[in-house]
């Protein structure tokens, strides 16, 4: 069936939304006159930065070392290990000039989306900028980049080929044991710092932070977490979150702080949190990351420092003439400033930068820091969740539901919602019934019978008894594989799945539109996942309303997750049957990849419970048909038992 036009149903319910904060922002930032309002909306910025990136974890022995050393004709190249997390390898380069004695101020480099890392000839060059205007500069590779690879050992990597692709998988399993993945980037980042300031020949008065693309990322993420910095440069990232969503561009799982934007703040106020220091946004006057949102947010940091009577010198904005990427232009504009606030003489510039190779430049014996010792991140997730398991304690089912709701982040449900009675459709000899629910806002849940007589097609009718399917991807498509047998048998679309899929493309893609959205819940400090939950409940009120006493529920896939949830939050569920349901998100912790879509990992729900202490309430009620593993795929034989016993059910 041709699509009626609800593609752009979530995408236009996040727009809405973050016009109206974007709206709100503006007006509040506007308002700010004087130093003590300014520092008092500084305050507050800093507090929700601090909050989404958290937990902090507690400082280790770096365990530092040089295990080689480049000479260079302005310098010298120190090749340096040390771990920012115990195992947790970091693989750096220490560029320090030859030409002149220290202290020397110095810069953190942060590395971009390259495969190569700080090997990779762009971040080279920057890197040889600064140490011949006289910077020591430390440039360290961020996970599965450079000598990181988290999955060096597997015969089949081709989920994690791409370095964004492998931090996405990285980021959906450590939320669901609380933690976000930009904190361990800027951790990385915090620790690369300690080590600098271990460092004689550095002046710790003067210490700058710079970098492109993810390098931006974190770049202006640290920036606003780490005072010991003095000055920074973020190249081609900031913008507005509004701005990518309109262009609907999503971004790493690093890329998506929780509950930001819920806390009224944008991309500028990481900027803002740091004023009056020194801080030059960078941008390409052809980049994907929109230059009016550039623009928009140099206005904000223009505003908030002139009303702390910041010297002009301390915000500059500089926009290249090319596009995404690093530029000559861009690092000669970032040396300059660096090099004017550290009290230096205008650089010298370089036309020729000098690109060394691999066998040259690798920290490690064989270029991958898990060969030479490191503890992958999945390893320490899967010992997180054990450590999680071990610690909780049993809940009751009144207590366990309350946290199921504050975790899934419910909306309230005002009442029976309204109903569109929609054009019904013909397929393979049967007639349904659709209907658009209005659950929240703009957002409508795509309902569809199928009828007994084609005739009824124009009004709801609702029996006493029923069966409500929740699909995996469509309701349409999989209603059809159903017993034709079963009736009455009504069907749902939540919002983003089947009839209000956002693109034809492989859903299942590292960065599709879903994954995009449940970014956005995310930074709005919501759940993707309970949103869809609340359609179902909204759906069911509904049902109730019209006459239904009981509703059995059957979902496949991601909807056995979303009905198991509305099984527990809605007292008119009656029998619930799972089909290819997972077992536990213990067991998406023991493993390098799992294949389940973002939008399915509850942020923290690890610290709480797991799958089978809920299917332990539902036990009697509840009918599992051929489970998943984390590839979802059927679980079979030894491992579907062993599985099936964890989980407390047996059938």
């Amino acid at each position: 069936m041709p699509r009626t036009g609800y593609q752009h149903l979530v995408h236009d319910y996040y727009i809405e939304r973050l016009r109206t904060i974007r709206t709100q922002r503006q007006a509040r930032l506007r308002t700010i006159r004087s130093r003590a309002q300014a520092l008092h909306y500084q305050k507050q910025t800093r507090s929700a930065i601090r909050r989404a990136f958290s937990p902090r974890p507690a400082r280790t022995a770096l365990n530092a070392r040089i295990t080689g050393e480049i000479s260079c004709r302005h310098h010298r190249i120190e090749k340096i290990l040390f771990e920012s997390r115990p195992g947790c390898f970091v693989t750096a380069h220490l560029y320090l000039p030859k030409k002149t004695s220290g202290p020397f101020p110095a810069i953190i480099g942060t590395c971009g989306h390259d495969a190569d890392g700080i090997q990779a000839n762009l971040y080279q060059e920057f890197c040889q900028r600064l140490a011949r205007a006289g910077f020591a500069v430390l440039i360290y590779d961020p996970f599965n980049q450079g000598e990181r690879d988290q999955y060096w050992h597997l015969a089949d990597k081709s989920a994690v080929t791409s370095c964004t692709h492998a931090h996405n998988m990285m980021g959906k399993q450590l939320e669901l044991v609380g933690e976000f993945f930009g904190m361990w980037r800027a951790w990385d980042g915090v620790r690369a710092l300690d080590y600098l300031l271990t460092r004689p020949e550095i002046d710790p008065t003067r210490i700058g932070l710079t970098g492109n693309s993810g390098g931006g990322t974190v770049t202006t993420w640290l920036w606003a977490i780490e005072e010991r910095i003095t000055m920074a440069a973020p190249s081609c990232f900031v913008t507005t979150f509004l701005h990518n969503l309109e262009n609907e561009l999503p971004a790493d799982s690093e890329q998506y702080p929780p509950g930001v934007i819920g806390a009224g703040l944008d991309m500028a106020d990481f900027l803002i949190a740091r004023a009056p220091e020194p801080a030059l946004l960078l941008g390409q006057h052809y980049d994907f990351f929109d230059r009016r949102g550039l623009k928009e947010a140099f206005a904000d940091v223009e505003y908030f420092y002139d009303v702390l009577g910041a010297p002009t010198a301390n915000r500059d904005l500089f926009i290249g003439p090319q596009g995404h990427g690093f530029s000559r232009h861009n690092q000669e504009a970032m040396v300059a400033f660096f090099a004017f606030h550290a009290g230096l003489p205008n650089p010298i510039s370089i036309t020729k930068p000098q690109h060394l190779r691999a066998d040259d430049l690798n920290v490690t014996a064989r270029g991958n820091t898990i060969d030479a010792g490191a503890t992958p991140i999945y390893e320490w997730i899967g010992q997180r969740a054990t450590a999680m398991a071990a610690k909780r304690k049993k809940l009751g089912t009144v207590e366990l539901k309350k946290r199921l709701h504050s975790l899934l982040h419910m909306p309230k449900r005002t009442g029976i919602p309204h109903y569109r009675v929609l054009r019904p459709l013909r397929l393979e000899g049967s007639t349904y019934a659709r209907y658009a629910i209005e659950s929240e806002s703009n957002v409508r849940a795509l309902l569809r019978k199928r009828l007994a007589d084609p005739a009824h097609g124009h009004t709801l009718d609702v029996e006493r008894e029923l069966k409500l399917y929740l699909p995996h991807i469509s309701a349409e498509e999989e209603m059809l594989q159903l017993d034709k047998g079963q009736a009455p048998l009504y069907g749902l679309d939540p919002r983003g799945l089947g009839e209000s899929q956002p693109e034809d493309a492989d859903f299942f893609a590292p960065y599709g539109m879903d994954y995009m959205f449940h970014g956005h819940a995310l930074l709005l400090g919501e759940s993707y996942l309970g949103r869809r939950v609340h359609d179902v409940l909204s759906t069911l009120d509904l049902l109730v309303g019209e006459g239904a006493k009981k509703i059995h529920l059957h979902g496949r896939g991601q909807g056995s997750l979303i009905a198991l949830y509305a099984a527990l939050l809605h007292k008119s569920v009656g029998n619930i049957t799972l089909e290819n349901a997972p077992l536990s998100f213990a067991s998406w912790c023991q493993t390098p990849l799992v294949f389940w879509p973002a939008a399915n990992f509850p942020h923290g729900i690890l610290q709480h419970f797991d799958l089978p202490d809920l299917y332990r309430i539902v036990k009697k009620r509840l009918s599992l048909v051929r489970p998943w593993g984390p590839d979802m795929q059927p679980l079979k034989g030894r491992a579907l038992k062993r599985a099936l016993k964890e989980a407390g059910v047996d059938k």
